[in-house]
């Protein structure tokens, strides 16, 4: 379902789908695209709703969330403030446990375990223990009726690519997420929904294979002492500077997983 008011439109809950609501979040960035997206989870029916990332520490965005109604949970994708950051004043606002991979994120609840399965606002969701992105993210499969969704934080985004702290890590998440049923409706952090989100990280793989040898290249090039600033200049010279910030961590990361494949000292 596709009703309402097209993304984003900040403040304005927006429906996706029967169980999933999105409201962005108004602190778009190069990093966040437009706005974070916090997701309101619950079954038909249902008197509560789970929510997932509210956010920054952002009163106006929290007091939209407050006023959403009831609140079973409060999940969280990973640590980064734009997802995490007031967690813990809104749970106490609403009552709620919180809970995410990561103990030290976790109020009143235990941390997620890779596979385990949280039941609340009538649903289903299981954690999936996705590292790449961060050590701690977890991607969240909730099936209901016929339909899968994935919540997905900032594993894979709407739009764009990810920056990276684990290359090995992430790509081992992505083939996890290419193995899903065709059609998962794919939920990001940031960005709009992905109707397909196996495709997706089907895609995001050839990418960072692609991206991998042009980092190669690059060092044959430059020579294996070249930096990742130099690497950046080379493969991303087509690329808007103001990109080359978060392209040079990536870089970085490929680095490391050239040197922990033996490929580069």
């Amino acid at each position: 379902m596709n009703g309402g008011p097209a993304h984003p439109a900040y403040g304005v809950p927006r429906a996706v789908s029967p169980i999933a609501t999105v409201l962005l979040e108004e602190n778009p960035s190069e990093m966040t695209l437009e706005g974070t997206n916090t997701w309101l989870l619950r079954a038909r029916g249902a008197g509560e709703h789970v929510v997932v990332d509210p956010g920054h520490d952002d009163p106006p965005h929290l007091d939209r969330l407050v006023a959403a109604g009831p609140v079973a949970l409060v999940l969280l994708t990973h640590r980064h403030p734009d997802h995490a950051e007031g967690a813990r004043s809104f749970a106490a606002r609403v009552g709620a446990p919180v809970r995410a991979f990561d103990p030290a994120l976790c109020l009143e609840g235990p941390p997620l375990a890779d596979g385990e399965v949280v039941t609340a606002a009538g649903l289903d969701i299981e954690a999936l223990h996705t590292p790449g992105h961060t050590a701690d993210s977890v991607s969240l499969r909730v099936p209901y009726g016929d339909a899968t969704h994935v919540l997905t934080g900032d594993t894979v985004l709407g739009r764009g690519t990810t920056v990276l702290d684990d290359l090995g890590a992430y790509l081992r998440s992505l083939r996890r997420l290419v193995g899903l049923p065709a059609g998962t409706l794919g939920l990001p952090g940031h960005g709009p929904e992905l109707p397909d989100l196996a495709a997706t990280a089907r895609a995001y793989t050839e990418h960072r294979e692609q991206r991998l040898d042009q980092v190669r290249a690059a060092l044959r090039r430059l020579g294996a002492g070249a930096s990742a600033r130099q690497i950046v200049e080379l493969v991303y010279a087509d690329v808007d500077r103001v990109l080359w910030g978060p392209a040079e961590a990536s870089v970085l990361a490929q680095l490391d997983y050239l040197r922990a494949e033996g490929e580069i000292p």
